[in-house]
């Protein structure tokens, strides 16, 4: 299986306030994302970036799909490490969102850049934390690893007893059940809107496609697969600007292949989507 993202224990929390009292306070061009979208965690800020049509106010720097120093980092991103934590113990990792008046980093961790791109930056796109939304997101982020992701895993996992891989795709199947059936009835996962929580859940949906699935057998993927309203929902996503473009499925293979731990198995051939026809060439860009 896949290792652990680093993101998992972010070194940076940082938050972007409402006004200059908060040290941190939304500047247009005072801040840059940097990101590899072959990493789950940058997707999900790369399309909630789009959506918010903050190319203008927030620029980005691609990085290479899979990290080029020994430690697992990015030799790019080593100087902000090392300007904001001297000799900073762990990995230069992405994502990463700097501050360009002090050359340090912000914070790398992914909830909280989302929430302050969504509520911080002004950006033209949609209300994607409405009032009083903020706990169905949180709950459906821990779906996402818990349900989702973690079950994924654990049910692929080589050398696992019979007995724990199925009970974690029981739990897989049981949370993908409860999301067909929310799907059935409207467009989105909270309502006929677009949110934060729909994002979380394509990045997790593509991630249980085109890396989880190369760990389970043929028969568990075709169960997964039978959930038409949830993949309806996931090409739905994907054909919007916003989503399908910044697929990097070359450089998520690459990144997996990089970090797997398990053994491939014969669902490796099912598979759900055919995310190709949505993507686009994407290059890393210099900072």
């Amino acid at each position: 299986m896949s290792a652990p993202s680093p993101t998992a224990e972010p070194s940076f929390r940082s938050r972007i306030g409402c006004d200059a009292r908060s040290g941190y306070y939304a500047a247009p061009h005072r801040y840059r994302l940097h990101l590899s979208p072959s990493c789950p965690h940058c997707l999900q800020i790369a399309v909630t970036h789009s959506l918010l049509d903050l190319d203008n106010a927030l620029p980005v720097t691609l990085l290479p799909a899979v990290p080029d120093s020994p430690d697992g980092g990015h030799t790019a991103l080593r100087p902000l490490y090392e300007a904001s934590s001297h000799q900073h113990p762990g990995p230069a990792v992405a994502p990463v969102l700097s501050d360009s008046w002090t050359g340090t980093i912000v914070s790398t961790h992914t909830p909280g850049i989302l929430r302050d791109m969504a509520r911080r930056f002004g950006g033209d796109g949609p209300d994607l934390v409405p009032p009083g939304a903020e706990e169905e997101i949180e709950a459906v982020a821990r779906l996402c690893e818990q349900g989702i992701t973690e079950a994924a895993q654990r049910a692929g996992r080589a050398g696992a007893v019979a007995a724990e891989r199925d009970a974690a795709l029981a739990t897989l199947l049981g949370a993908l059940d409860a999301l067909e059936a929310r799907l059935a009835a409207r467009d989105h996962l909270l309502g006929a809107e677009l949110t934060l929580a729909d994002v979380q859940m394509w990045v997790t949906l593509v991630q249980l496609d085109t890396v989880h699935r190369h760990h389970l057998d043929v028969a568990a993927v075709q169960r997964i697969t039978d959930h038409p309203f949830l993949w309806a929902y996931a090409r739905r996503l994907a054909a919007r600007p916003a989503f399908g473009p910044h697929l990097d499925l070359d450089g998520t293979a690459r990144r997996h292949h990089a970090h797997c731990r398990g053994q491939e198995a014969a669902g490796s051939a099912v598979q759900i989507v055919d995310w190709a026809a949505f993507t686009r060439r994407r290059t890393p860009e210099a900072g």
